[in-house]
């Protein structure tokens, strides 16, 4: 019984994902919530907030960096790591300067990615 309760629970909250190129999709979405959250947390001068929506950033990132596959992706995948690392950069200078210049230069990195992500993935489905 104990088990059958658990397992309802988890199927309540689990995250159905239609698809890899979905969860990719989700993280820079995520990016970019938790960027506004971030900059507002710097304006607002809220140090735990800002402290806590940077790390989560780069958590994002970091997963980002670890899910890349260098024998499909080539050169692209090169060049996505040095991207994503630079972001990381760029988030530790802002938490540590209090810049949120720094987290709008992220912001429209990942805007950018997540644009030619979403057209990357729609072309795939309409082949």
């Amino acid at each position: 019984m104990k088990y059958a309760n658990a397992y309802n629970l988890y199927q309540q909250n689990s995250v159905a994902v239609e698809s890899p190129a979905k969860l990719i999709e989700m993280l820079y979405e995520g990016i970019l919530r938790f960027s506004g959250l971030a900059s507002r947390s710097i304006q607002t001068d809220d140090i735990e907030g800002k402290i806590y929506y940077i790390n989560r950033i780069t958590d994002i990132f970091t997963e980002l960096l670890n899910i890349l596959d260098y024998e499909k992706g080539g050169e692209v995948a090169v060049y996505l790591t040095g991207l994503y690392t630079h972001q990381i950069k760029l988030l530790t200078q802002a938490n540590v300067e209090n810049n949120t210049d720094k987290i709008s230069i992220v912001v429209n990195v990942t805007k950018g990615l997540l644009e030619a992500w979403k057209e990357i993935h729609n072309n795939e489905l309409a082949r």
